[in-house]
């Protein structure tokens, strides 16, 4: 645990200092990714808010809102679980007890059937190293025992990369990372 705390240190200052806009470009490997989607399953997808210079999905959400694509963003609730609601650009956000922010709208949950998650760092199995609240980590588990079909996309900047993290039975391996240098699975 402590060895994760300090890559986390170090991975938060790298991000601050090494951060940059990114074009658009940047998510077209994952538009190609729901376009391949089976045609008659509809795409419910989670993205995060970015903040504390996580890469800005937002981007990515104006270049998806006029096709049909149910976007969530998380919410953390009481007992520290992350669910997702339905969110639109520009719907109301509130700032909840960490400082991010989420809908304020907080009606019906929905399980994604793709999932950008935000990192502080990855590795070359694609595994990931988060904030250390494990928020992520714990819906995966709950939910990939049930529901199979949810695509995991890692979001980050390639410098943001580890040759190796260390990782507990917990941790929940993601199936891409996606980097200004493309998508990797």
């Amino acid at each position: 645990m402590q060895e994760k705390n300090l890559i986390r240190k170090k991975a938060l200052t790298n991000r601050k200092k090494k951060y940059f806009e990114i074009s658009s470009k940047f998510f077209d490997p994952i538009i190609k990714l729901l376009k391949s989607n089976k045609p008659n399953r509809r795409n419910i997808l989670s993205l995060y808010y970015p903040s504390n210079c996580e890469v800005n999905t937002l981007r990515f959400l104006k270049l998806i809102e006029k096709k049909k694509i149910k976007t969530l963003l998380p919410i953390i609730k009481i007992n520290n679980q992350i669910n997702f609601v339905e969110w639109k650009y520009l719907d109301p956000l509130i700032v909840n007890k960490f400082g991010m922010l989420e809908p304020s709208l907080q009606n019906k949950t929905f399980v994604p059937n793709f999932m950008l998650v935000p990192l502080l760092a990855f590795d070359n199995n694609n595994n990931r190293l988060g904030y250390g609240k494990g928020f992520y980590d714990r819906f995966l588990n709950k939910f990939l025992k049930v529901k199979k079909n949810i695509t995991t996309i890692g979001v980050a900047f390639s410098f943001q990369k580890y040759n190796k993290l260390p990782v507990s039975n917990l941790d929940v391996k993601l199936d891409y990372i996606l980097t200004e240098k493309g998508l990797k699975k």
